[in-house]
């Protein structure tokens, strides 16, 4: 390859004799007889001549085609084939696929929040990994991301393994690597990381059902709003999420229902939820004090109590449990002390029963199936006049009250 940088821009945009017109290092100006301009990229393999395009005159100016040349010619170097390396698709780092992951899985999330959690454990846990290409990261890289959290975290390990495992399966779908995916728990991983019953979560911390009533005659003599939140959240066997982010729009006092949106429920299909005449009770009390759009008003504006109210209660009264823990004191107590079907209290727990086709079939909800399983479980729960209710004040609303 000869000089480099023969042709001016000025020579190039006046040229139009027909041929090839050399600019040194391979790169050629084509200018056929009928006066259509290209660049042409010339090199010899074993003494045979080869030539590439690197686009038209309009599209490539000559310092683009300069540069396109130069591309070329490092890959000569570099022992490629300049053509079969532009035909080879670029390839992704593991931050541009998981970033492009995240991105063709957004709409089908139900909310903002499990957006976040992916961005949070591919992006600050997997940070490693991320300027790696997609094809060159190997088993012994995954593991290095995984085993500090391995032991510590085995919960986040663990989601965090199955969300490198997703990036990996999307790059090999594009066709942006190939081969055995080195985040596969299967046949993989498993045979050098603890096995996954050391992994899972442990069960959380309930009462036993027959010791519910004596904590709700206790419970009923705490104030304030996180305390209601905690009853309310009992009697209706509900999420902590769902109780905290109650909107007083999902509240029919007249027909004694709260419905969830789809947004806010975990398995992301709206639930409706029957009200015992005490959950209607802690409700119209609210409803004298009523702050903003929340059931259970925080101490800042226009939001509700944090995720930390209801549980604080508990460490108050020095219980041994969690909120989560009643939702199992509940299915325990329906499964044991009641005939009501397993699938009417499972459904009360807003749990999927059956697989697709058997729930697609089953198109109601059994609202009054359910609405008579919550009046029996407000009942065991201990009657009223065993305990005075604490009437709320306007200012008792605080996380702490």
């Amino acid at each position: 390859m000869n000089r480099l940088h023969k042709l001016s821009a000025r020579t190039v945009a006046t040229l139009d004799r027909p041929g090839r017109h050399s600019d040194g290092g391979g790169l050629y100006l084509s200018i056929s007889p009928s006066g259509a301009r290209s660049w042409v990229f010339m090199w010899k393999v074993a003494g045979k001549r080869r030539e590439m395009g690197l686009g038209p005159l309009r599209d490539v100016p000559l310092a683009k085609a300069r540069q396109r040349a130069a591309d070329a010619r490092q890959k000569l170097v570099d022992g490629l084939d300049p053509i079969a390396a532009r035909a080879r698709p670029k390839v992704m780092t593991f931050g541009e696929a998981a970033d492009a992951l995240i991105k063709s899985m957004s709409s089908s999330w139900r909310n903002e929040k499990h957006r976040a959690q992916w961005v949070m454990t591919l992006t600050t846990y997997c940070a490693p990994l991320r300027e790696k290409l997609i094809d060159a990261v190997a088993t012994e890289d995954v593991l290095n991301v995984l085993m500090p959290l391995w032991t510590t975290k085995p919960e986040t390990a663990s989601r965090l393994r199955g969300r490198i495992e997703r990036v990996f399966d999307f790059a090999q779908a594009r066709g942006q690597r190939s081969g055995e995916n080195p985040a596969r728990w299967r046949g993989h991983l498993d045979a050098i990381l603890p096995k996954r019953a050391k992994l899972t979560r442990g069960h959380h911390k309930a009462l036993p059902f027959t010791d519910v009533p004596d904590f709700m005659a206790v419970l009923r003599q705490q104030e304030g709003v996180a305390a209601r939140a905690l009853e309310f959240a009992i009697l209706t066997a509900a999420r902590s999420g769902e109780v905290l982010g109650a909107r007083w729009d999902e509240i029919d006092l007249e027909r004694g229902l709260w419905t969830v949106p789809r947004e806010r429920m975990k398995a992301g299909r709206e639930h409706r939820v029957p009200l015992s005449a005490r959950s209607v009770e802690i409700l119209r009390e609210l409803e004298q004090v009523r702050l903003n759009a929340f059931v259970f008003p925080g101490m800042k504006r226009e939001k509700p109590l944090s995720a930390m109210a209801l549980e604080m209660v508990l460490r108050r009264m020095k219980v041994d449990a969690t909120v989560h823990g009643f939702r199992s004191a509940f299915r325990d107590w329906a499964g044991e002390r009641t005939s009501f079907p397993r699938e009417i209290a499972e459904a009360a727990l807003a749990h999927l029963v059956g697989d697709a086709i058997e729930r697609a079939y089953r198109r109601g909800d059994a609202l009054e199936k359910r609405r008579r399983l919550m009046d029996a479980w407000a009942r065991f729960c201990g009657p009223i006049s065993e305990a005075p209710v604490v009437v709320l004040k306007r200012h008792s609303t605080g996380v702490g009250s």
